[in-house]
């Protein structure tokens, strides 16, 4: 029984795994958007979250905290001066995680987690509301997915 037994193993290893999270975090900071699937989108949801607000805090203590999950200094530096600022008057809520769809290899349900943007007003938005908007996103993400993948296949084919 896995009473009071929170988080996804994703089957693998506890040292696998953390590294994992450790890799897909630094990834995420660097290039604020990553593709990968709903499950690993889900778990490193609180962990990119805890690292904004530990570059929220500032101080050298959150400094080293930081430096010691995240395995580039540059992402590091790019946390507390870039991205850290942009959240100052926001309490939580700094990802989002927008479903794609199946992967066409192995039908595993592939999401978007990408940090919130702060710069949103009215005049950006279409007039049908915000879902558009998201509707708009997915469509651009698929067809830049299906891209790489052909552009991979016709490397491996020649």
């Amino acid at each position: 029984m896995r009473h009071n037994n929170a988080g996804r193993r994703l089957g693998r290893t506890t040292s696998h795994r953390i590294a994992m999270f450790r890799n897909m975090v630094t990834s995420f900071l660097t290039h604020e958007k990553i593709v990968t699937t709903d499950a690993k989108a889900k778990e490193i949801r609180p962990i990119a979250e805890k690292m904004i607000t530990l570059g929220k805090r500032g101080d050298l203590h959150a400094l080293r905290q930081a430096s010691s999950y995240i395995r580039d200094k540059k992402t590091v530096k790019k946390l507390f001066t870039v991205i850290a600022p942009r959240y100052s008057g926001r309490l939580g809520g700094y990802t989002r995680i927008i479903k794609l769809g199946i992967r066409p290899g192995d039908a595993a349900p592939l999401s978007v987690i990408e940090l919130v943007e702060e710069g949103f007003s009215s005049k950006n938005l279409k007039s049908t509301g915000n879902k558009e908007v998201i509707h708009d996103e997915k469509i651009k993400i698929n067809s830049e997915i299906a891209s790489r993948a052909a552009g991979s296949n016709e490397d491996v084919i020649e």
